[in-house]
Formats: C-alpha cells, structure tokens, sequence
C-alpha cells in the first residue's frame, strides 16, 4: 500500500496542541481562546493542503535548477550535510528579514503574526504565498549544487523545529540560549512591544541574530499580534487584508518612484489610513453579534472533520484521482473559509454550506458512480434550493443569536 506519511504531521501536531492546552490548563494559564485557535488551524489547513499540491512542484524547480544550472556537484557527506544545514538556516533568516522588511514579501507573511495568542497552533498560520517566496529564496541551494533530495530531506526536518519554539509554558533554556532559537527567543519576534519589532529572525540558530544586530532577549512581557491589532478571524481577511491596502496604496502612489516604495518600501509606509477605510466598505462588522454554545460546538465539530478529512486526503492521495483531489481540496477551502464566516458571525455562512454540499455529492458519484446516488443528490440539491428562504432563515437563526 502506497501511503503519504507525511500526513502523520497532522496528528501528531494536533497532539502536541492538545497537550499544551491540558498543560496550560493545569498552571491556570489563558494560553488559549476559542476563536485564536480556531482561525490558526484555519490557516494551518488551507497551508497543509497547499504544501500536498506544491511540494511536487518544489522539488521539480529545485530538480530543474540544479540539472541546468548548478555552479558545482556537491556529493553527499556528513561535512556537506553541516554546510547544508547551515546555509538552509542562514537564508531562512534573510528570507524571513526580508519577510518583515518589504512589503511585497510581508504581504505574505503578515498572516502569521496576526494571531494574538502565541502557542503551539500559531505555528501552523503559514500561507502558500508564504511557501512560494522561501522556496524562491531556498532555490539558491541547487543553484549552488546540492542535490535536490538532500534539500527536500532538510527542509522537511528543519520545517518542523519552530513548531515547538512557539509557546509560552517554556522559560529560558539556559546555554541552549546562545546557540538555538528557543520559545524566548521567538516569542520577541511575535511581539508589537516597541523594544521587540523586527528582533529575532532565525529559524533554529539565534547566531545570525547575533551577528546581523538584530537580537533581543525576551525582558519586558511580550503583547502578540499586530502592531495595529486586526481584529478578524475571517479567513479572507486574514490572507487578503495587506494586499488589497497595498493595492490601494498603489492606486495613489505618485509616479514610478512613489509605486515601487509601495512594493518594495517597508510596511509602516503604508498609510494607515488605508485598512480602516477597506474594514467600513468590505467587512460589515455586526459589533452586536453574541456566540451562542451551539455556535461553538459547530465550529469545533466542523474543524475536527475538516482536519480529519485533510489527513485522509493526503494519506491516501496517490490513491485519488486529480480531478478528485481537487474537488476535495476546494471542499476544505470552503469549510476553513465557512468557519471563518460562522467566527465573524455572517449570514452568507449558507451559500457556502450549499456550495460543500454539492462538492460532497460531486466526490461521491465520482467515487460510486451510481445513477440512483446522483438522482438522490441532485434531489437533495433541489429540494434545499427550493425551501431556500426558509432553511436559510431557520438555518442562521440556530447558529447565530443577536442582543
């Protein structure tokens, strides 16, 4: 049986959240809030599923480069290993500068300090746009020489190191503080604290900090988030927010000069003028809205089979037709997308619940193609979009209630 382990990621760091919460619990430690949460796995999702359909692509460019254009061969040894491993980790960290330092880059990026818990599940808010930058930035690799697998290997390992560095229930880590980013080290970086910003870039060694002026030790207490908090946990707006400001910033720029600044200047040189203005015309805030249990426990139950259906789908991907794992992968983005909409509350949360019920009966046939199934989906379809007015009215009045 041909199985995709890397699928066992999803478990395993599942688990790994659960302890934490149980922990954090036990020491009496607001760590974690409902909603932070679940807009992180939200993210964390749409990242898994992105990375099951680019990660073929990642390694066909690195192949490409290496095949075309590689300066040396470098053979497979333990010194190479060394070096590779430390050149990985020293472009982490000028990606990830450059990651805070220009905007075109922080559009990508910004979703991953959104977040104003710092715990296990803040670690997963990663984007595809995210992944495309740092794989344009690790394709320097090949191009010097190493081979692909012995990159594709390390990135996996040296991916899942900064999972544990983002939590709050790990103090200072004694001499491991000098040579390793450690949870002190990274919850800086998270930090809006004026004496934090734009500290502590590296990935598993803190030495570039140290050499490149840009280390901070954790002193005063750290606040997360943005610096101008969002305060959105739609899935939309997360990924979308600093690319529709910069697009408006860009619109007005004047000349040449002032729209390259807008792309390639640094994010405080967005007007701030600009997201306020975008939140009144695109997001309809209802300050009102009030989460009810049923509420809650909806979201939950959605976010478990919307990860449990991710890890079967990557599993046993290579068992799937394409066409079937992107009917699948569209049905999870518009499960993350609806949880966000149930988080903010919107009543448009039934179009999309339309939308994943055809996907799921489109899935199905496609699996068991049987002529009574698609009959009694389509009936099923039918009669949900004659009674529409009616469900949907009875439908939101469950899940949401206002004062």
């Amino acid at each position: 049986m041909k199985l995709n382990f890397i699928a066992l990621a999803v478990p395993l760091f599942i688990f790994f959240m659960l302890l934490e919460y149980w922990v954090s619990v036990k020491k009496k430690k607001a760590v974690y809030h409902f909603n932070e949460a679940v807009a992180n796995l939200n993210v964390g999702i749409g990242e898994r599923l992105s990375d099951m359909l680019t990660t073929g692509a990642f390694f066909y460019v690195f192949s490409w480069v290496h095949h075309h254009y590689a300066l040396f061969s470098i053979p497979s040894s333990l010194l190479t290993w060394i070096l590779l491993f430390l050149l990985t980790d020293l472009i982490w960290y000028w990606y990830h500068r450059v990651g805070h330092e220009v905007n075109l880059f922080w559009s990508a990026h910004v979703v991953h300090h959104q977040s104003e818990d710092f715990n296990f599940t803040v670690s997963a808010r990663i984007t595809v746009f995210q992944a495309v930058a740092r794989g344009l930035f690790w394709s320097v690799l090949p191009l010097i020489g190493f081979d692909p697998g012995m990159i594709t290997i390390l990135l996996l390992i040296h991916g899942a190191y900064p999972f544990f560095t983002h939590t709050q229930l790990i103090g200072k880590l004694g001499w491991l503080e000098y040579i390793l980013v450690t949870p002190s080290h990274h919850r800086v970086h998270h930090s809006s604290n004026p004496a934090y910003l734009d500290k502590n870039y590296g990935d598993v060694l803190i030495i570039w900090d140290k050499i490149f002026g840009t280390f901070k030790e954790e002193q005063e207490a750290p606040v997360y988030g943005l610096t101008t908090p969002l305060n959105s946990h739609s899935f939309l707006w997360q990924h979308f927010h600093f690319i529709l400001e910069m697009m408006v910033a860009f619109r007005s720029a004047k000349g040449p000069g002032g729209k390259l600044r807008v792309l390639f200047g640094k994010p405080d040189d967005i007007d701030p003028r600009i997201r306020p203005y975008l939140e009144r015309k695109l997001l309809n805030r209802n300050q009102q809205a009030q989460q009810t249990l049923w509420l809650k426990q909806f979201i939950f139950l959605q976010t478990l089979f919307t990860l449990s259906l991710l890890f079967i789908i990557i599993l046993f991907e290579w068992y799937f037709k394409p066409a079937q794992l992107v009917i699948a992968a569209l049905f999870i983005i518009l499960s993350v997308i609806s949880t966000g909409a149930m988080l903010e509350q919107k009543r448009w949360v039934f179009y999309l619940d339309f939308a994943r019920l055809g996907l799921a009966g489109i899935f199905i046939f496609s699996i068991i193609p049987s002529v009574y199934l698609l009959v009694t989906v389509l009936l099923v379809l039918a009669g949900i979009l004659a009674f529409y007015k009616t469900i949907q009215h009875r439908y939101v009045s469950l899940l949401y209630t206002y004062t």
